[in-house]
Order: C-alpha cells, then sequence, then structure tokens
C-alpha cells in the first residue's frame, strides 16, 4: 500500500499547481474580514438628536444648520465626558409660541429658561449628522432605546458562523471540498443580496445569519482544502499566510467604505467576490486526500496525476497501489474523548477559553473604532496595517523559541496593552494610539497562533473533533462581543477594554500551563498525551531504525559495486 504523503513527495508538495490554488483560494480571505468586521461602517451610529418638526420648519425658514437646530432642541446633559447634548431626549415645547427669532439661535433663550423646560422623548424621529453616509442604524432609526439592536447584527453573523462551520464541514466531509464549497458561495451570493435588499430590520437579522452561515464554512473548507494539497512541511506556512489575507482585507475595507457610502451598496461589494469564486469549478480540482477517504481511488490518482503535471514531475508505479492510510481504522472519536484524561481536560479548556478571548478581544477592538468619534477611516486603516507584522513574528518565533512562550506573551501583551489605553487621557492621543495598536498586534497573533497549537496537542484520533469543539466557543465570543463593547462603554467608553484586559491576561496565564510542542511528534492515540516521553522516545526510535536501514542500503550498494 502506498499512502498519498509518498505519493505527494513524488507529485511535489508545494510545486506550481499548488501554488497556483493555494494563491487563488488566498483571495477568499478578504471578503471574509469584510464581512467579519463590516458592522464598523454598515452599522455605524453618526451624532444624533430628537427631530422637532416645529423647529425643522423654523430651520428651513431661517437657513440654520443642523447644530444650530440641536442648541435651540435639546438640553445639556453631563456626562463621564463632560456636558454633551441629550441624544434621546427633546424640549417639549410649541416653538411657534414662542417668538423664537432666526437670527442668533443659540441666544433665544438662557441657560435658566432652557433648564426648566419639559423634555420629551423622540416620538418624531431623529436628526442624524452623517455627512451623506447611509448606514442600517440611519435607516432604521437603531438608537436610544432600540440601540441594543445594532448588537444583534453581529451577534447573528456569529450564530450564522457557529452553525455553518460545523454544517458545512460535515457536508465537505461527506460530498466532497469543492462541492461544498461551489454550494456555498451559491448559497452565500444569494443570502447576501437577500440583506442587501431587506426591507426591515427583523428580515435583515435573518437574513444576515443565513449569510454567516455560509461564509465561514466557505472559508474553512478553502483552508481544509489547501493544507490537504501541500505537504506537511508547507502546511503551518500557508495555514498563516492564509490567514494573512485577512490581514489584507482590513487594509481593503476602510478604502471601499469610504467610496461606497450607503450600507446596502456596500453590501452588494461585499458579496461580488463570492459570485466570482464560482468560477473555481473549471480550475480546481478536488481534494485527492478526500477522495481516497470515499474509495475513490481512480479520480485520485487521476488528479494527482495532473498536479504531477503541472509540477513537471514524473510518478514512479508506487501510485498504482495509493491508497487512504486511514481507511482501515474503524474508531470513531466521541465528544467524551475530549475530557478523557486530566490532561485533556486541560487542554480543552485552556484552547477554549483562548479562542472565546481572542474572538471577543480581537472583534471588540476593531468594532470600539466606530464609537471613538475620530476618523473611522484612518483609524481602521492604521490599525489593519498593525495586524500585518503579526504572521511574519509568528513564522520567525515559533521554530526559534517555541509556540508556547510567544503565544503566552502576545495575549499579555494584548491585556496590557487595554488596561494601559483605559487610563490614558484622551489628551495624549497619539500614546493611546499607539498603545491601542500595540494590543490589537498582539490579540491578532494569539487569534493565528490558537489555530495551529489546537491542532498539535490533539491526537490524531481526536485532533478534528478538538479544533472543531474548541473554536466553535470563536464564534460564541463572537455573539458576546457586540453586547460587552457598546453595552458597557454607554457606561464608561473605557470600560469594555479593563474587561478585555483582564480576558487576556488570564488567557496568556492559562497557555503557559499547556506544554511545548516544538520539535515534537503530533501525538497518535489519548495514550502520547498522557505519556508523552514515550512518544519522544518512539519517534527517536524510528529515526534511529531509519538511517540505520539507509546505512545498510548504502553498504549493500558498496558491496555489489565492488
Amino acid at each position: 500500500m502506498t499512502t498519498f504523503e509518498e505519493i505527494l513527495e513524488e507529485a511535489g508538495t508545494f510545486g506550481r499547481s499548488q501554488i497556483r490554488i493555494f494563491c487563488t483560494f488566498c483571495l477568499v480571505s478578504i471578503p471574509f474580514s469584510f464581512v467579519y468586521v463590516g458592522i464598523v461602517f454598515q452599522g455605524f451610529t453618526p451624532e444624533h438628536w430628537c427631530r422637532d418638526p416645529g423647529v425643522s420648519e423654523i430651520r428651513e425658514r431661517c437657513g440654520w444648520s443642523l447644530q444650530d437646530a440641536r442648541r435651540v432642541t435639546v438640553s445639556l446633559m453631563n456626562g463621564s465626558s463632560g456636558a454633551s447634548y441629550s441624544q434621546c431626549g427633546r424640549f417639549d415645547v410649541d416653538w411657534n409660541a414662542t417668538g423664537l427669532s432666526c437670527e442668533n439661535p443659540a441666544g433665544n433663550f438662557s441657560q435658566a429658561q432652557l433648564s426648566v423646560m419639559p423634555v420629551m422623548g423622540c416620538v418624531d424621529g431623529w436628526e442624524y449628522d452623517y455627512e451623506g453616509r447611509q448606514s442600517f442604524v440611519t435607516e432604521f432609526d437603531l438608537v436610544c432605546g432600540d440601540a441594543w439592536y445594532v448588537d444583534m447584527f453581529q451577534a447573528t453573523l456569529s450564530i450564522g458562523f457557529l452553525v455553518g462551520s460545523i454544517a458545512i464541514g460535515y457536508l465537505a466531509d461527506k460530498y466532497g471540498r469543492m462541492k461544498s464549497f461551489l454550494m456555498t458561495n451559491f448559497f452565500i451570493g444569494v443570502t447576501g443580496i437577500l440583506v442587501a435588499t431587506s426591507p426591515n430590520y427583523i428580515s435583515l437579522l435573518v437574513f444576515r445569519a443565513l449569510f454567516g452561515f455560509g461564509v465561514k464554512g466557505g472559508w474553512m473548507v478553502g483552508y481544509v482544502l489547501i493544507t490537504e494539497l501541500v505537504g506537511v512541511d508547507h502546511r503551518r506556512t500557508v495555514g498563516v499566510t492564509y490567514q494573512l489575507f485577512f490581514s489584507m482585507g482590513i487594509l481593503i475595507l476602510p478604502l471601499l467604505a469610504y467610496f461606497i457610502t450607503n450600507w446596502r451598496w456596500l453590501q452588494v461589494v461585499f458579496t461580488v467576490p463570492y459570485i466570482c469564486f464560482l468560477t473555481y469549478y473549471w480550475f480546481i480540482p478536488e481534494s485527492p486526500r478526500w477522495l481516497l477517504t470515499q474509495n475513490k481511488i481512480a479520480e485520485a490518482v487521476e488528479i494527482t496525476k495532473s498536479i504531477a503535471k503541472e509540477n513537471r514531475k514524473t510518478l514512479s508505479k508506487k501510485i498504482e497501489t495509493l491508497k487512504d492510510e486511514n481507511i482501515d481504522s474503524g474508531s470513531t472519536a466521541s465528544f467524551m474523548d475530549l475530557f478523557k484524561t486530566a490532561k485533556l481536560r486541560t487542554y480543552t479548556f485552556i484552547l477554549s477559553f483562548n479562542w472565546f478571548t481572542s474572538a471577543v478581544v480581537y472583534q471588540g477592538l476593531i468594532m470600539r473604532l466606530g464609537i471613538l468619534g475620530g476618523n473611522v477611516y484612518v483609524d481602521f486603516l492604521i490599525s489593519g496595517i498593525v495586524e500585518l507584522p503579526a504572521a511574519f513574528l509568528i513564522l520567525l518565533t515559533i521554530e526559534r523559541i517555541g509556540r508556547r512562550l510567544p503565544f503566552a506573551t502576545a495575549n499579555i501583551v494584548a491585556g496590557a496593552a487595554c488596561l494601559i489605553t483605559a487610563f490614558i487621557p484622551d489628551s495624549m492621543f497619539w500614546l493611546k494610539s499607539a498603545v491601542a495598536c500595540v494590543g490589537r498586534l498582539g490579540i491578532t497573533m494569539a487569534f493565528e497562533m490558537v489555530v495551529f497549537v489546537n491542532t498539535e496537542l490533539y491526537p490524531t484520533v481526536i485532533r478534528n473533533l478538538g479544533v472543531s469543539v474548541c473554536s466553535t466557543l470563536c464564534d460564541v465570543g463572537g455573539i458576546v462581543a457586540p453586547f460587552l463593547l457598546y453595552r458597557l462603554a454607554v457606561i464608561w467608553l473605557e470600560l469594555p477594554l479593563i474587561i478585555f484586559g483582564a480576558l487576556a491576561f488570564v488567557a496568556g496565564g492559562l497557555v503557559l500551563l499547556l506544554p511545548e510542542t516544538k520539535g515534537v511528534p503530533l501525538p497518535e492515540t489519548i495514550d502520547d498525551i498522557e505519556r508523552p516521553n514515550r512518544n519522544k522516545e518512539n519517534h527517536l526510535q524510528s529515526q534511529q531504525l531509519e538511517n540505520l536501514m539507509t546505512s545498510d542500503v548504502t553498504k549493500n550498494k558498496d558491496v555489489t559495486a565492488v
């Protein structure tokens, strides 16, 4: 029997064929980032205050600006950042009966007179100072008592992510990687357009959840497919680079949002790439590894031969005995296996908490840019640039230092940066921004590292299950993050940063309890987890045996030559 790994060595572990497929699939990560954090622009909440029909008539007649009308319409309120105009209440006054004059609107009434005027809610809607930008917040009036509906926009997406990653993962295992990828992208195209044309907010949330169902599942299928087509030595680099393109999408997003000011058209732009991905049907092959698991040997052989041909390699007769190395394995993993031993319980808890923390802090820091009140385009672009070094720092450190220390350090640095940023005064803007960017870099590194650390800690028999279960906490974090950010920020703008900092600190400390996996062979069984030294000894013995066999073959060749 010849395994696919042996044939892949002959066909090329990362040749022209794999590079073409890899570069093509990296494009999938770019629109995924648009969807993941697009709420910053699609759900932007501008300055707003109650609309007063009486004042609106006077404003048109007198030629007042929106700010002039606001000074007359609403009262000042004391908040954590000082006095500001009320956003959810206005004076209950018949302005036509007050003799309001057009000249000097701010001086029509004294502060003493304004302080005793009755106040009422925004029964006639709101005025928005959005300079031509239209978000779903301004269209559906999701402010004041309805502001929490904005949180649901991101939460429903994460619910879709959670269900979709499990369901589409199952479909990819049952019906194939490419079939699932293509069906998913067709589904994304339909639901994405439905989101853009939603007539009301309830239908928007339903379509948004369905949209999320397809987006993350399709992204994960692409990740699995490219890692199955390359050799073992290239999988980590391919995986990190695949996520690097997500960061590149973060850089492109503010440029798109700057020129496309309507949230519905921005949604259409987010959807179009997925429709374009349907063209992959004509030039991306099915995974030979998956075909082998389905005992479709002939198809797997044909695809492997085409890969070798494109890589300009020649295959030996070994391909005639190609077979899946796991086809005879009758063992199936169960959920309870993740908690079978003390070490596995520890791994499952720590990794799940890190998935959760990475999602909460990462999403929270990005969405926070939308409520700071600065230039959201510039702030978003700068924070996106900060993400780019994360992948290079990971590749630079994991083979020199290891996994555990960089992973823990990234979390702790992110936590420290969040806590420090919370207490830097707003007057020190550049220092506050610089420290926040360090936190963003740290959590990006932690988010990218948890993926392959999770893979390396679990044994082969439960590896896929372990990654799937632990990573579901990422989507749970995505559901929690908007509520945590937007609701706590109402109390104090910096309060979410303190929560983020505490979570990241705890996550970093827990990582130090995990074993180092650098230079350690992947565990095959649960027993290898409990007795790792035996696994190392077996790996060393197999290497010594391989070297001995190579030495004997060389001697035999020498004798034959003599």
